[in-house]
């Protein structure tokens, strides 16, 4: 499941990332949004259930980007100018990333059977490093600290090299790309 959610969550990277390069409209923007972001937290809501393993760790990053997304799709298409409310959804986002990243990084606590309570992945704990940057760019850029020509390119490169590249790579070899 977690796998066709960052598929469907670089379907709207990639598009927005261009519209903040000034290619694109922002009403189509405004509706992939919603589109990802409801699709994120149903998704999410679904790996939290037992017929999906349980697992409430990933539900809990994915939930959030959902609602970050649907945030997002309401301040495009009501026309919303004052975005510091979406800057500060995406600073308890960082939050929430930056201990999504721990925990990759560390397996966080121990069961009692001396396994880890998240499975230790390098990979997944530097993307949510990285996604965490990328928020606080959105952040700044709700600020007028950051250009959103960065924020775009940003997105871009993420959608691909982020989401799509090791999507791709675990469902058709079983194994992150590095």
């Amino acid at each position: 499941m977690t796998l066709v959610l960052l598929a469907t969550i670089a379907m709207l990277w990639f598009p927005i990332g261009l519209f903040y390069l000034g290619h694109g409209e922002g009403r189509t923007c405004g509706f992939i949004a919603g589109v990802v972001g409801v699709t994120t937290i149903l998704g999410g809501l679904m790996q939290a259930t037992p017929m999906f393993g349980s697992d409430a760790f990933t539900a809990s990053l994915l939930i959030p980007f959902g609602v970050v997304y649907c945030t997002i799709c309401y301040i495009i298409l009501a026309g919303v100018e004052d975005l510091r409310s979406l800057g500060w959804l995406c600073i308890m986002m960082t939050v929430i990333l930056a201990i999504g990243s721990y925990f990759f990084f560390t397996g966080a606590g121990l069961k009692p059977d001396g396994t880890h309570f998240i499975g230790i992945s390098n990979f997944f704990g530097a993307a949510m490093g990285i996604f965490a940057i990328l928020t606080i760019v959105i952040w700044m850029v709700t600020y007028g600290k950051a250009s959103a020509k960065l924020l775009g390119w940003m997105l871009i490169i993420l959608s691909l090299v982020g989401l799509i590249l090791p999507t791709y790579s675990l469902l058709g070899y079983g194994k992150l790309p590095f």
